[in-house]
């Protein structure tokens, strides 16, 4: 992974996303440098995705701001989210068209050039493995195959900014591996954001740590900071226990004495994502249609 230079590429300030009296975010605040692989960890509800959308213009916050390289995202929406390839939890796909379609419909939607749109659907299909499935509509794909075109519009633009809700969802053992060396490879030039609440994740591709716990931060520092003194699984119970959701915590010191709790699973406020997808493409149909996106 490449070295940061110290400048905010992804940053939250105060933001906060109320409907009615329920807080989805109070006061989120934290910075991902340039260069920088930062995982927004949490468990289920914790509001991840809630303030991935604020952070890519999809949502408008109630109180605070998102800035995208620089840029204000409510006052310079267009230009911010040029810089961004984002990839939401279920991406924006158009079923009853093929992979290759809607690449050229996102690359069109994004003003790419016919030269430079035709070479950069090369490289995304090569870099995601979408040669065998290309010409067949995304309805008849597994869930597998549809995150890889998800994945594969997100970076079709070239874009020096990844933010990415649950990138390795649905996928089976092989190709979660892909996705993980794919994600190290694209950090060594590009500021990335991965929302996950799995701890592997975070210790195969992870720099950085900002966890999110009821709507509120309770940590932001590195992995081995996370650890100090005892496992990321032992840090994440102690961190999103009820007791520890009201303030944040500094980095634990490298001395500190492990904890002797057992470890036990955070408790989750939304139902559990959908199980790992097959490898190979799957001639069943969907039953619900996906919705289109914003390109």
């Amino acid at each position: 992974m490449s070295e940061t230079n110290g400048m905010a590429m992804i940053e939250a300030r105060g933001l906060s996303k109320l409907y009615g009296e329920f807080a989805a975010i109070r006061d989120v605040s934290f910075s991902v440098p340039r260069g920088q692989v930062a995982a927004f960890l949490g468990p289920n509800g914790a509001g991840k995705s809630t303030t991935l959308k604020v952070l890519t213009g999809y949502l408008s916050p109630s109180a605070g701001s998102a800035h995208i390289g620089g840029l204000d995202v409510a006052s310079n929406r267009i230009e911010a989210v040029a810089r961004i390839g984002y990839l939401p939890e279920n991406g924006p796909l158009y079923p009853e068209m093929t992979p290759l379609e809607l690449l050229e419909f996102f690359g069109n939607a994004r003003g790419l050039p016919p030269d430079r749109m035709k070479r950069r659907i090369d490289e995304v299909v090569q870099q995601c493995h979408l040669e065998a499935v290309l010409e067949k509509s995304v309805f008849k794909l597994s869930k597998g195959y549809r995150q890889r075109v998800g994945m594969a519009q997100a970076l079709l633009h070239e874009p020096d900014i990844l933010i990415m809700d649950e990138p390795t969802s649905g996928l089976d053992p092989n190709q979660i591996r892909d996705v993980r060396q794919l994600i190290r490879a694209l950090g060594e030039t590009k500021t990335i954001l991965i929302s996950t609440h799995i701890l592997q994740e975070v210790k195969a591709i992870a720099d950085h740590v900002i966890l999110l716990n009821e709507g509120r931060v309770v940590f932001d520092g590195t992995v081995n900071e996370m650890a100090a003194g005892e496992t990321l699984e032992d840090a994440f119970h102690r961190l999103t226990a009820k007791s520890a959701a009201t303030t944040p915590v500094e980095p634990e010191p490298a001395t500190q004495e492990v904890p002797e709790e057992p470890l036990q699973q955070a408790a989750s406020t939304e139902p559990p994502s959908d199980g790992a997808g097959p490898a190979e493409p799957s001639e069943e149909t969907t039953t619900t249609p996906s919705q289109g996106g914003t390109a």
